[in-house]
């Protein structure tokens, strides 16, 4: 694969946060609804916390991006950016099988995790994602957006 899943802009160059490998997750092709969400929190990412590998999970063009790809190899280059992390951040509202295979997989690989979830989106989260909360390596935190600045801040002063 040739293409970079994650783009560079302008504000990765005008600011400087600190190096972190942030694996960013929502869903793609489950639903696109919280797109925006998406958008929002990896900007904060990328501001504050380090360069976010898969960038591409916020922007507008992801499923059609990703349909440009072989699976097989979409599949490899999302593990090598997974395994090559310091982090995960998890956007874990929209139900997605993509976005809990990613968090399986990030924590057999020992990954600090931290699954976001908005109650008043008017869906449950599931048991196997809340019961992963251990109030160490993987954090379940429910959130509405303003908060999010204040709970990343809280995660990532511990990793």
């Amino acid at each position: 694969m040739t293409r970079e899943l994650s783009s560079n802009s302008a504000l990765n160059e005008m600011s400087s946060p600190p190096q972190r490998k942030i694996y960013f997750c929502g869903s793609i092709h489950g639903g696109r609804q919280d797109q925006k969400i998406y958008e929002t929190l990896i900007l904060e990412l990328k501001q504050k916390y380090g360069k976010v590998l898969t960038e591409i999970v916020g922007e507008k063009t992801a499923p059609s991006e990703e349909h440009k790809y072989v699976p097989g190899d979409l599949h490899r280059t999302y593990l090598g950016l997974l395994q090559e992390c310091d982090a995960v951040v998890a956007e874990v509202t929209q139900p997605s099988l993509g976005v809990g295979y990613e968090i399986g997989r990030a924590l057999t690989m020992g990954k600090k995790i931290l699954c976001l979830f908005r109650p008043d989106a008017g869906k449950s989260l599931s048991c196997m994602i809340r019961g992963l909360h251990d109030g160490k390596n993987v954090i379940v935190r429910d959130y509405s957006i303003k908060d999010a600045p204040e709970i990343l801040a809280e995660f990532f002063s511990s990793c």
